[in-house]
């Protein structure tokens, strides 16, 4: 005889277990610390103190391998030591801190690296979504100056208010998102940061037109979400640019009418495009974080009427020159974070419209692991294998 058990009777259970597990205060489990630049992560046992007041403990379910985690590791990216990195991913609420309202135990949730607090003038504003509550500066603590996580008797930081390569995890109530039960947790974590970054920058940030060209500078994970984004706004011609031929089949199937290679022509790429186009490129989006191809990619606008957006996070402690005659003649450079969208907002809306088939994650995921393969994703990463590794745990 078959039991038949409703996803809210599951759901009210997660609950309930998630209560009882919170009387016991901290939880001891497996987390990958990165102790120091340019070493390997390594899978610790640590210790992951209750939430406080406005803050949730979240069981993690799957996190995704994003560049960011990388510019951690390479020291490109500025991050207190040690440190557990990681910032897309799904997972269920295990318990809450006093005054929580928005989640409860057993809810499905992304946790979010750019916050909401809905009070403060970036979160007021139609435009803005650069909530000042944000860790772009690597303080690599919760709101109340402090850390939830230690390992061998020593505080562990946490990274843009997330830190997901870790079973639980402990953010501050505006850095997490509820969303539906029946999302697959191994494919809209990417919804956490790569997907809506790319995606938000042609639909929100550039506004894409129906109609228009529209150049990808950049054929990466966020690249092919920013083409996604393009044919979703109606753009008619998508042009991919990336060194790497290999991107280019990739990159057509998501949406790309067609890709081409730098080192092709000894041109500089923005003639090339102007030929290709008969000099009516609406759009350009420069997905690599390269101040070069910044340049090449707002001079391949047009000159006029065209708009370039910086997707691709810049180098810290770069300066970057340029001719001003580019702006001066009506282009418009802007640039986005997490495609500006607001989190709390947003990220729940595109879960449902994933849900609704509006677009497909299985293109830009390549592999799935088991969490302790971390080292192996990053390897991936590294060598150009992936677009996209998500960890299960």
């Amino acid at each position: 005889m078959k039991c038949l058990v409703s996803r809210h009777t599951v759901r009210e259970t997660l609950g309930t277990v998630f209560q009882r597990m919170s009387v016991e205060g901290v939880i001891k489990c497996k987390a990958a610390v990165l102790w120091e630049q340019k070493q390997p992560f390594s899978i610790e046992e640590i210790e992951v103190a209750p939430p406080k007041t406005k803050e949730v403990r979240i069981k993690i379910l799957a996190t995704g391998i994003c560049r960011t985690d990388d510019h951690v590791i390479k020291g490109t990216m500025v991050s207190k030591f040690p440190v557990i990195v990681g910032h897309e991913a799904t997972g269920i609420v295990e318990s809450t801190g006093e005054g929580v309202t928005t989640v409860q135990p057993g809810d499905k949730v992304i946790p979010l690296f750019l916050p909401q607090c809905r009070e403060c003038n970036a979160c007021r504003n139609p435009d803005g979504n650069l909530c000042i509550r944000s860790d772009i500066t690597g303080r690599g603590v919760l709101a109340d100056g402090t850390t939830r996580f230690t390992c061998k008797g020593k505080p562990v930081y946490h990274f843009m208010n997330t830190s997901t390569f870790t079973e639980y995890t402990v953010v501050d109530e505006s850095s997490v998102a509820k969303i539906d039960d029946a999302a697959p947790p191994e494919k809209v974590c990417l919804i956490g940061c790569g997907f809506s970054t790319g995606y938000g920058a042609a639909v929100k940030t550039g506004k894409v037109k129906p109609g228009s060209t529209c150049v990808v500078f950049g054929l990466g994970g966020v690249g092919l979400s920013v083409i996604m984004g393009c044919k979703s706004a109606g753009a008619s011609r998508i042009i991919g640019i990336d060194l790497n031929k290999d991107k280019f089949e990739k990159a057509m199937a998501v949406g790309a009418t067609e890709c081409i290679s730098p080192k092709e022509s000894t041109k500089p790429i923005s003639e090339v495009l102007s030929e290709m186009t008969g000099n009516n490129v609406g759009y350009t989006f420069e997905v690599i974080g390269h101040l070069e191809t910044m340049i090449d990619a707002l001079a391949s606008c047009h000159m006029n009427y065209g708009t370039s957006v910086v997707v691709g996070a810049p180098p810290s402690a770069k300066m970057l020159t340029y001719d001003p005659m580019l702006l001066f003649t009506g282009r418009t450079w802007k640039g986005c974070v997490f495609g500006g969208l607001k989190s709390r907002d947003d990220v729940p809306k595109l879960v449902t419209e994933f849900l609704a088939k509006k677009f497909d994650l299985d293109q830009l995921i390549t592999h799935v692991l088991p969490f302790k393969k971390i080292n192996e994703g990053f390897e991936l990463l590294n060598s150009g294998q992936s677009i996209r590794t998500v960890l299960t745990f």
